[in-house]
């Protein structure tokens, strides 16, 4: 069954994000800097946001074009779920939470410039510290 199959895979991708909100609290929690990546796609993001406790919290979004991201991809995304729909998701449903940047042409060296520079943009700022 499709629907059946899909609910699980959400379901397996939402025990993704709560372990790793969890593993960054934890982290935290000892002194460290936790830096969680993830692919974390439309209203998933603001829920995302919400299970990670730790604070502060930045949330940096790198959004290159999506045929720079064909061009280097894995071709690991299955049936269904090409770069191109995943990208309309990105633009088209996820909340502009924290700092988004176009990484198109950089390196990761310019990346990690670029994040250090505006990383006041990213902080998000939420219940846990009210």
């Amino acid at each position: 069954m499709v629907s059946g199959a899909y609910e699980e895979a959400v379901a397996q991708l939402r025990r993704r994000y709560r372990l790793s909100a969890m593993t960054a609290g934890a982290y935290a929690g000892e002194g460290w800097t936790a830096v969680a990546q993830d692919v974390v796609l439309g209203e998933e993001l603001a829920g995302y946001v919400e299970l990670v406790r730790a604070r502060p919290l930045y949330v940096v979004v790198l959004a290159p074009d999506p045929r720079v991201v064909a061009e280097r991809s894995k071709n690991g995304y299955g049936a269904g779920w090409t770069v191109e729909s995943l990208d309309r998701v990105l633009r088209e449903q996820t909340p502009r939470i924290g700092l988004w940047l176009d990484t198109t042409g950089q390196s990761a060296e310019q990346t990690v410039d670029a994040v250090l520079a505006e990383l006041g943009r990213a902080r998000v700022v939420g219940a846990a510290e009210s």
